[in-house]
């Protein structure tokens, strides 16, 4: 392509002329231009010039180009200098009314959601759950807004009005600290004897107290530092536990609110089913682990990282941070996760400090890790209720467990380092992201090399027990020892080691070997197959009740196994099925018989409760001493998780986490011992 141009031929200056025969000076051609009628330039696409002979035809046209080249240069320069000023002037304009146009824009659309607001609560009128929680959430957000703007412009005041008050406080802190937490403990030993002996009147709740003190002398004795154990955050932990026992095991409000807001959690956390489904088909769920929990990690490291980008995260970890500090003693971090452990698993709650994690120091990592072993997440909280086990001591023992971890790790692996972490609280800024989007996109690429890690030493680990397991059988097998098709070894030992515990627990006599089983399975394998099998034993407790209640004898019982004789005659209910839950759980050697004429249903024994049955009390103490990821498998998830998160801490990471996972199960043995010294038969 080329663009030929009517132009002025440039001639090179000449140079000066001589004529010996005139006495006139030598003239000098200054002209620098000759016009040439007959020749055009031709600018080539490699830039060279081309110097032809046009032919006349085409001159006429050239100057028409030259003309409209002209012309629409100066239009684009009259239109930026237009817009040029357009945009300087609004600049202009905002700058000097900024915090007009955004009082404006504020009220806009507070106006707007008011009016939303209004119209909601006239449509719904308060009669669903979610208009419920629509009202409480404006409430919130009103009361939080409130706040912000009357404290920023007196906080500082304040502030330095009250330091005076607050440094004396701060003399008598922790005597103040220790003296509530006596009265704390005064109240629930008053509380728990009265209960016992009088209210309940079960006196063999008090065996679970036993377990309470046989578990802290223990960690004591076995502690890392046991000289340099600070009993504080120990004793605040427990009291803590204590309370939140109260309020949910014998306070109906209390116990709905802690279930409300794990629903709330749970709820938040299955969005993450729209993109499993998206990726890996509507049948994702058939790989439970890599489609479905997996998966959550990844969500919920997007949303910790938008939540750091905004600044909340901050805010949040500070208001918990002083609150703890104060209490307990504790560092931020530690408290943090902790409280991020009542609902999201071990995977998840360390993302909530992932910032933290390089400069924490032993004990800190020490109490992460036990918080994460300590408790389970909400995500696989409903599929645990669909074996059977009880929901509210299920919830219940989610939320209790997390304050008996902090306890249990300070006092496994007391502090005797310099924190640091508390410092980097207090100047923790935004990410560096530029915008929202870009703090997403960050978070889910976080991610990937978390879930890599999280799958690859869960393989290896549980590969490895595997064969752990039966390299033990088959020397088992050797001496007449017989455990198969199922090879459980470790199980069987954990069920003879474990049964102390179980009786210190509170557990009836003869129910504790069985679970120390259930505890074994759970050490070994995870607590998703000891639940799956705990149910099995709570459908058997039930199938015997109704037994006995309708006239069948428990004939015997003994090596794990009940047997039930006799005959029964109950009413005929269809949708209760009562046939298939005995053919499904049990080896059904007996009978059955629908009467028509009387409607009702003849069941002729003897029937085999393979898996045994247990008291009602001992199912309770089992849900609390089964829930939580301590197990071995769930080493490998927590190496594979905090090992991403803080590459130059996998040294540290790999020396504490095996006394995390031991006082990890050591925390579900003490909230299992004090639902044991408040458990009421129903």
């Amino acid at each position: 392509m080329s663009v030929e141009l009517q132009s002025f031929q440039r001639s090179p200056p000449s140079s000066p002329q001589y004529d010996a025969s005139s006495p006139r000076q030598p003239s000098h051609d200054n002209s620098a231009y000759q016009h040439s009628p007959t020749t055009r330039h031709r600018v080539t696409r490699q830039g060279e010039v081309d110097l032809s002979m046009p032919s006349t035809d085409k001159l006429y046209e050239s100057s028409t180009d030259v003309a409209d080249s002209d012309e629409n240069s100066c239009f684009n320069r009259v239109q930026c200098t237009c817009i040029d000023g357009i945009e300087s002037t609004l600049d202009g304009i905002y700058t000097k009314h900024k915090r007009v146009i955004w009082i404006c824009i504020y009220t806009t659309l507070i106006l707007l959601y008011a009016a939303y607001f209004a119209y909601a609560m006239y449509y719904t009128r308060l009669q669903d759950e979610d208009s419920i929680r629509l009202c409480w959430m404006t409430i919130l957000i009103v009361v939080g807004v409130l706040v912000y703007v009357v404290w920023v412009p007196v906080g500082d005041k304040v502030s330095s009005c009250m330091r005076p008050c607050m440094d004396k406080c701060s003399e008598y802190g922790e005597c103040i600290s220790w003296a509530v937490v006596l009265c704390i403990y005064v109240f629930f030993i008053v509380f728990v004897i009265v209960d016992a002996l009088i209210i309940s009147n079960n006196p063999y709740n008090l065996v679970s107290g036993s377990g309470i003190i046989v578990h802290v002398f223990l960690f004591f004795v076995f502690s890392k530092h046991p000289s340099k154990v600070k009993w504080r955050p120990v004793v605040w932990g427990l009291a803590i536990q204590f309370i939140l026992a109260l309020i949910i095991l014998r306070w109906d409000f209390g116990y709905q609110a802690f279930v409300w807001l794990g629903n709330r959690v749970a709820e938040f956390l299955d969005h993450t089913d729209a993109g499993s489904s998206f990726v890996f088909g509507d049948q994702f769920r058939m790989h439970f682990f890599a489609f479905k929990v997996l998966p959550v990690v990844i969500f919920f490291s997007t949303f910790v990282s938008v939540m750091y980008y905004l600044g909340a995260m901050q805010v949040v970890i500070r208001i918990i941070a002083s609150g703890m500090q104060t209490l307990m003693g504790t560092s931020a971090s530690e408290s943090i996760n902790a409280a991020g452990n009542i609902f999201i698993g071990q995977s998840e709650a360390p993302l909530l400090i992932k910032p933290l994690l390089k400069a924490m120091t032993k004990s800190e990592l020490h109490a992460v890790m036990t918080g994460g072993f300590a408790t389970i997440a909400g995500s696989v909280m409903a599929a645990y209720i669909s074996f059977g086990v009880p929901p509210n001591h299920l919830i219940s023992a989610s939320v209790m467990s997390a304050p008996a971890a902090l306890a249990m790790a300070k006092l496994f692996w007391p502090e005797t380092e310099e924190v640091q972490t508390t410092e980097d609280i207090k100047t923790m800024e935004k990410g560096p992201e530029h915008n929202i989007v870009e703090a997403a996109s960050a978070g889910a690429s976080a991610a990937i090399s978390l879930v890599a890690n999280i799958a690859a030493n869960l393989i290896a680990f549980m590969a490895i027990l595997h064969f752990v397991n039966h390299t033990l059988c088959w020397f088992m097998a050797r001496v007449g020892i017989m455990l198969y098709p199922e090879c459980r070894a470790l199980e069987l030992v954990f069920s003879y080691v474990l049964w102390p515990f179980a009786v210190v627990m509170g557990a009836d006599l003869e129910d504790c070997r069985q679970l120390g089983a259930l505890i074994g399975i759970k050490t070994t394998v995870n607590e998703f197959v000891a639940y799956t099998e705990l149910g099995k034993i709570i459908t058997n407790t039930d199938v015997a009740d109704v037994w006995t209640t309708f006239g069948g004898s428990l004939t015997s019982f003994s090596n794990q196994s009940a047997y039930l004789s006799g005959n029964i005659t109950i009413p005929y209910v269809p949708s209760a099925n009562l046939t298939e839950r005995f053919t499904n759980w049990y080896t059904a050697t007996g009978s059955f018989d629908h009467n028509v004429g009387t409607d009702t249903l003849i069941i002729m024994g003897p029937f085999v409760l393979l898996e045994g049955i247990m008291t009602q009390r001992s199912i309770v103490i089992a849900t609390y001493a089964l829930c939580g990821f301590s197990n071995f498998g769930s080493i490998g998830v927590m190496l594979g998780a905090l090992g991403a998160m803080a590459p130059e801490r996998k040294a540290d990471i790999s020396a504490t986490v095996m006394r995390a996972m031991i006082a990890g199960n050591v925390a579900c043995f003490m909230t299992a011992c004090i639902a044991g010294l408040l458990f009421k038969p129903i």
